[in-house]
């Protein structure tokens, strides 16, 4: 295993602002997967995400939250990204952090170019989940991305996090833990096609 300086970074997109919500704790499920198989992990989560302005493509200057956000993706080899189904698609916390990755548009590698993606989508049902990975595999293939083979879909309604974020169902922990490994064990594959380049 590399040591925690040396290896590659997993970073963290989801959750809704408030207290720590099923979205967040169904994110951090994925992230505790992907930090298992050695990678670092940096979560942005609800709190953070709700500190970034409104993204503006002509403000001169960039806040430090914003700063760190998008440095943070930078330095990424993989992505998690999850999203509550708000009327039938993914929040606008969410995609307003992914409209500021606008900012890398310009980068050797901009946006999530050759990254593998996870998704994860939380809904009080499950009609919600379906439409909230679709809209997120779409946004994913705009931004370059690779999104994962598997997707995690929560339904909320039947699967309940307690205090600590345990799983009511452990199958859906397993689903979620998936989407963790999947983005670890392709980011390799991702950096040696970047590296060939």
């Amino acid at each position: 295993m590399a040591s925690a300086s040396s290896s590659p970074l997993v970073v963290g997109i989801g959750g809704t602002i408030g207290s720590v919500s099923s979205t967040e704790r169904a994110l951090r499920t994925a992230m505790t997967a992907a930090a298992d198989e050695g990678f670092r992990t940096h979560v942005f989560g609800g709190e953070d995400l709700a500190r970034l302005p409104l993204y503006n493509p002509r403000a001169g200057e960039r806040t430090e939250a914003e700063r760190v956000f998008v440095d943070t993706v930078r330095q990424a080899s993989a992505i998690i990204i999850a999203s509550p189904g708000y009327h039938g698609s993914i929040s606008g916390l969410v995609k307003n952090a992914l409209d500021l990755l606008e900012e890398t548009a310009k980068d050797d590698r901009p946006y999530f170019a050759d990254l593998p993606v996870g998704l994860i989508a939380t809904a009080y049902g499950w009609q919600a989940t379906g439409s909230t990975i679709a809209a997120l595999r779409s946004i994913v293939h705009a931004l370059r991305g690779w999104p994962t083979p598997f997707a995690a879909a929560v339904n909320t309604q039947q699967t309940h996090f307690d205090a600590e974020g345990r799983l009511s169902d452990p199958a859906v922990e397993g689903q979620l833990r998936l989407v963790g490994q999947q983005v670890a064990r392709f980011a390799p594959l991702a950096g040696t096609i970047r590296a060939s380049n």
